[in-house]
């Protein structure tokens, strides 16, 4: 039995519907074939975009979209990238899979998505191998009102008015893949290129800075501390990976105590966004500067058979929890994280989405994301609950993993992950400042392995969850092992 205890007297930040963010890379099949298949496609799509995998995304609210990278984005030349399609420069993506990539996708085509899916677009500027004459040129093309060169050329491309873009990054990982610098020269660098993003008009514009990678603290640090007072955001990126970058371990095919060694590394997310966040306090302790975990997710080898570049795994139900543990982390940080994206949304990485042709299957992860949604922009609370480690004794985790929030409507929502393998657990509930008169749950849960293929593709889906009892002192429940719960209480 576990104590959880939740004081929603005690309201302590918002969280952000930008945790709730996702990013698309010229990756293998995320955008051609996963979103974009052209308007030509016998899949039925409109302007190209699979309205399959757009009815889907919507229903989860994807609250922020990041593109073109990652990687990509310090080689992406957007003017490549726009016009007539059959005048557009085709090229080699050398970054994924040494395939044509013919820049049929780009600037314009990024933004109609944004529009049908009723996103935030974010945007991934290059200044690893771009000038700052490019940069500057494309925020005028997408966000000028007015004449000018750039205007003009977005009028003739048939786009009147400007898009709006809120988010702007300032290269990524330019530690590595972004031109492998120190963070005294990347802070020189930001502090330049940034001063040619320009708002304009009402379009007011968050400068976001590369980051560190995982717990590179010292990028941190040197970084917010030359150049904090020019940015709004500076990313993090941390993926889990349960072996190592060499050989990384299979999607499907794992052990007890790989499925154990998987949570304790996500785990470290809390780790990483308490440390980067007190560095950030030392030079920003309004908390005006944000959190951006802007990649984040587990990483496998691909699945046997595929192009190595692709970066196409499968989706179990332990990347469900992986999912689970980092949404609950980000919310429990929401004060200092403002926006975080999983990598990536459809066919890489953790994708929400798998597609084959003009088959598509959600994943566990999507149905995480599905329960979670109900956290955007409530408030979360305070909250507290006892746990029992489990695992192995290389491999130790806590048994339970939760966050609360209160929405604008009075309603309080819990999400709890039980990261045990055998163990059921029951949990006293007990609220003060809320007095719960009945609820919903939903569940998530299956055999360790479990996965959704296009031949099964329901073989992980939501639930009722019932096994709950409203109590005079708050609730009572019994989540079971390997699940992940939601629920949502009224007064």
């Amino acid at each position: 039995m576990a104590r959880f205890v939740i004081n929603a007297f005690n309201r302590k930040s918002k969280i952000s519907k930008e945790i709730y963010g996702h990013f698309s890379e010229h990756l293998g099949r995320c955008i051609y074939e996963g979103i974009y298949v052209g308007e030509n496609s016998p899949i039925p799509n409109v302007n190209g975009m699979r309205k399959d995998v757009i009815q889907v995304l919507k229903k989860l609210k994807i609250s922020v979209l990041r593109w073109p990278g990652g990687c990509f984005a310090d080689e992406y030349h957007w003017m490549d990238g726009i016009g007539p399609k059959e005048n557009r420069k085709k090229m080699i993506n050398t970054h994924w899979g040494g395939v044509l990539e013919d820049n049929s996708f780009g600037t314009d085509e990024f933004m109609e998505l944004c529009r049908q899916l009723d996103c935030e677009p974010y945007v991934n500027g290059n200044l690893g191998s771009g000038t700052v004459e490019e940069m500057q040129n494309w925020v005028e093309y997408m966000t000028f009102d007015g004449i000018s060169p750039m205007a003009d050329l977005r009028k003739s491309n048939g786009h009147e008015k400007p898009y709006r873009l809120k988010y702007f990054a300032v290269g990524n990982e330019n530690w590595g893949c972004g031109g492998n610098m120190r963070p005294e020269y990347y802070a020189d660098l930001y502090r330049r290129y940034q001063t040619y993003v320009r708002s304009y008009g009402a379009n007011k514009i968050y400068r976001i800075a590369c980051g560190p990678n995982s717990g590179d603290y010292e990028w941190t640090d040197t970084v917010v501390k030359q150049a904090g007072k020019f940015m709004h955001g500076i990313s993090l990126h941390y993926y889990t990976v349960t072996g190592d970058w060499g050989k990384k371990g299979s999607a499907t095919q794992f052990t007890e105590d790989d499925w154990y060694k998987t949570l304790r590394k996500t785990l470290v997310m809390e780790q990483l966004v308490t440390g980067h966040s007190q560095i950030m306090d030392r030079y920003d302790p309004e908390k005006r500067i944000g959190l951006i975990v802007d990649e984040w997710g587990i990483w496998h080898d691909v699945e046997p058979g595929t192009n190595p570049g692709f970066l196409y795994q499968q989706n179990t139900l332990r990347d469900a929890l992986v999912a689970g543990i980092n949404l609950n982390i980000f919310n429990k940080h929401s004060s200092r994280v403002t926006m975080a994206n999983i990598a990536q949304i459809v066919n890489v990485l953790q994708a929400v989405i798998l597609t084959e042709g003009d088959k598509m299957v959600l994943t566990p992860t999507y149905h995480v994301f599905d329960m979670y949604k109900q956290h955007q922009e409530a408030e979360l609370l305070e909250s507290y609950i006892e746990t029992t480690p489990v695992g192995s004794d290389s491999n130790t985790v806590p048994n339970l993993h939760e966050s609360v929030s209160l929405s604008s409507d009075g309603k309080l929502h819990i999400t709890v992950c039980n990261l045990s393998l055998t163990d059921s657990c029951r949990v006293d509930t007990y609220i003060t400042g809320f007095k719960a008169k009945n609820g919903v749950g939903r569940i998530l849960t299956g055999a360790m392995a479990d996965h959704n293929t296009f031949e099964a593709p329901e073989m992980i889906k939501l639930v009722s969850f019932d096994n709950f009892s409203v109590t005079e002192d708050g609730l009572t429940f019994e989540i079971p092992a390997r699940s992940v719960i939601s629920l949502t209480l009224e007064q």
